[in-house]
């Protein structure tokens, strides 16, 4: 009996965990709007968008779909919403050049000693 209901309590926890993503290009509008941050507004501008055409990636969603920002999408991603299987990794910025202070004086050349005569 009890290896029964450690089997059902396995079954409900990946059910839940299961249950728990969603991915753009595949939810009906409720399955949208059970991800938090994602209400029925927000669900029915990504079905309209995802009739022209699947969503690409990421990118491709949040040019897309109107009032999401890269922001937005950190959030949706960690509730469970993904697209095509992924989900959402912000692009972090690499600077080229470490920064430099602006306006600031070349250093002072070193002197050099004359030679004795």
């Amino acid at each position: 009996m009890l290896k029964q209901w450690i089997a059902a309590a396995a079954l409900c926890v990946f059910g839940l965990a299961h249950a728990a993503t969603v991915d753009a290009n595949k939810a009906t509008p409720a399955e949208l709007d059970q991800i938090k941050g994602i209400g029925p507004a927000t669900a029915a501008r990504i079905v309209e968008q995802r009739k022209t055409a699947p969503f690409k990636n990421w990118e491709d969603f949040i040019g897309r779909v109107q009032g999401i920002g890269p922001g937005n999408a950190a959030k949706m991603s960690g509730e469970g919403l993904t697209i095509n299987g992924q989900s959402y990794k912000a692009k972090t910025a690499t600077p080229a050049t470490a920064a430099k202070p602006a306006n600031t004086p070349p250093a002072p050349a070193a002197k050099t000693p004359k030679p004795a005569a």
